[in-house]
């Protein structure tokens, strides 16, 4: 397979880059000055001409919206709050319509769609009898979308030149990123004021961005964060073991992760932040080539990181943030203990951890199905917590509620082939390829270790999901490329 780097993929990033700025800018002014009905037909028209051509772009658009769907939905009723995935449903039209006026509509195998719809079929499976039909179908529809996703960016990553398709997701990634991180930061210590549920200290509140909820915009920055500190870990390793300087590339990349992890930073969400660190812990394991010498770099950070919090090096407000969090793995029955204010959060949490166990226990294979847990939460609820939180804020119990032992085998095997296929390409490939390996395989850990204390999969951001599936599949592609290269030669 040839050698390939990122500068090929476009002749001269920096234009690039000017570029998805002037069109921002532009998109801006012209929604300040047109009226939102013509400039909402505007944009329909323009992605389903764009969707016919060139199927991404409505992928594209669906990427660059669908974050903003609680946004719109207080700030903006006009306009509906599922534009997003509107957009992402034209692009699926316009790759259906392309197919059939050429007569070339092929169902391409993608790597990872086989355990995808095994899970598919497993929350199906669950709502054969669901406490609420519609709104298990709303949410097996969003797993519909994702499988559509894969199929769709990982065929047309097949058919076309695949190195222009991903740096056009990834740069969709990185001015959403730092569209949202701009944002957050603004909020965080320039805004001055906030939600007072949000307040940190006098004039310092949460992050929140367009999701209105600081925890889903924190995880949602450091799985964006994860994939392009990947990149640029995988250049800078490169760099620095052919004894060279970084590729001018680089530096934007790096500014791009810098500048998220300031916005996750403004979240000041628990659950992002370990995440995240676990995701950091992942890439610098798999960084060295050799699984020692990664396990060597771990240990190295992890110790520094001690004798940093140790010498009170930290600050005292993340340290006190970071290690609190032991409170939220312990489980006990919670029925008849005392609430307070300062224990309230933790009980809240555990009573509906419990509520979904007992929801598994009633129905062990199948679950009370996909999306029902809010709508069978009042049947298995504790006394004193009337209320459903709309999920577990554990996605695994609730995976586990929702679908049973079935539902929730069949996304862990979805996760272990995801592994699989990114250490495989972590090992053989080199270059870009090798960072972007790294930087998924952080926004998987990401995702998974938030949502052991939360659900990330809200706002849309399942349309991120199913292209990080897309460029796992593409990599698995890559991987396959230079393992016959190599059995060839």
């Amino acid at each position: 397979m040839p050698q390939l780097r990122l500068g090929d993929m476009t002749a001269h990033p920096w234009r690039t880059a000017m570029g998805v700025a002037v069109g921002l800018l532009c998109g801006g002014l012209i929604a300040a000055l047109a009226p939102t009905e013509v400039l909402l037909l505007g944009l329909l028209v323009g992605v389903t001409l764009g969707s016919y051509f060139e199927p991404l772009v409505g992928v594209i658009a669906g990427l660059a919206c669908g974050p903003l769907r609680a946004w719109l939905a207080l700030f903006a009723p006009q306009i509906p709050d599922q534009v997003g995935q509107l957009f992402f449903l034209l692009g699926v039209a316009g790759w259906l319509a392309r197919g059939l006026v050429r007569r070339e509509l092929r169902l391409t195998h993608v790597p990872l769609l086989a355990p995808l719809l095994l899970f598919l079929g497993a929350g199906l499976l669950s709502l054969w009898s669901p406490f609420d039909a519609w709104a298990g179908f709303t949410e097996w529809a969003k797993w519909v979308q994702v499988t559509l996703a894969l199929g769709i960016v990982g065929a047309r990553l097949q058919a076309v030149d695949a190195r222009r398709g991903v740096v056009a997701l990834l740069a969709t990634f990185g001015a959403v990123g730092v569209g949202e991180a701009a944002l957050g930061i603004w909020q965080h210590s320039l805004a001055g004021e906030g939600p007072l549920h949000f307040l940190i200290t006098p004039g310092v509140y949460r992050a929140y961005g367009t999701f209105m909820q600081p925890n889903p915009f924190g995880g949602f920055l450091g799985l964006l964060a994860a994939v392009f500190i990947g990149l640029a870990l995988g250049e800078g390793w490169q760099a620095v073991t052919a004894k060279r300087l970084p590729a001018r590339w680089f530096w934007l990349v790096a500014g791009a992760a810098l500048i998220i992890a300031g916005g996750l930073y403004g979240s000041w969400s628990r659950g992002a932040w370990m995440g995240f660190g676990a995701a950091l812990a992942l890439m610098a394991a798999w960084l060295p080539r050799r699984g020692g010498w990664g396990i060597a770099l771990l240990v190295v950070i992890v110790v520094a990181g001690g004798l940093l919090a140790a010498a009170e090096a930290l600050p005292a407000a993340v340290v006190a943030r970071l290690t609190d969090f032991l409170a939220y793995v312990r489980f006990e029955d919670v029925r008849g203990v005392g609430v307070n204010d300062a224990n309230y959060a933790v009980m809240e949490r555990m009573a509906h951890w419990q509520a979904a166990l007992g929801m598994w226990e009633s129905h062990f294979w199948t679950g009370v199905g996909i999306g029902n847990y809010e709508a069978a939460y009042p049947q298995f609820r504790l006394v004193n917590w009337p209320y459903a939180l709309g999920h577990a804020h554990n996605f695994y119990l609730n995976l586990l509620a929702e679908t049973g032992v079935i539902g929730l085998g069949a996304y862990l095997l979805l996760l272990a082939v995801i592994y699989l296929r990114l250490w495989q390409a972590a090992r053989r490939l080199s270059g870009w390829p090798r960072g972007l390996a790294l930087g998924l395989a952080g926004a998987w850990t990401q995702i998974n270790v938030h949502n052991l204390v939360d659900n990330v999969y809200v706002n849309n951001v399942h349309l991120y999901v199913g292209v990080l599936l897309a460029l796992t599949a593409w990599l698995t592609y890559l991987t396959l490329d230079r393992t016959r290269a190599g059995a060839a030669s």
